[in-house]
């Protein structure tokens, strides 16, 4: 992990397209401002994971009513 000290209106560039930019300093939290391609998905670390949960048991429910078709299936004959 790189750690970089910055005061507030300094920019961190990562490569050629995004800018990280230190907006506000208050009490225990820094603001900042990101400027990236929109193609580019920029999430809280929290909700990123929250997703990738959610998406992990979606697809174990879709898996195991697919499994249970078939089952269904082998049953008829």
């Amino acid at each position: 992990m790189l750690v970089l000290s910055r005061k507030k209106g300094e920019t961190i560039k990562i490569g050629d397209d995004i800018e990280i930019t230190i907006v506000a300093l208050a009490n225990d939290q820094v603001k900042i401002g990101i400027q990236a391609p929109r193609n580019i998905e920029i999430l809280r670390k929290e909700l990123y994971e929250e997703t990738q949960h959610e998406n992990k048991a979606a697809t174990a429910s879709v898996a195991n009513l697919l499994s249970n078709i078939k089952n269904l299936s082998n049953f008829k004959k």
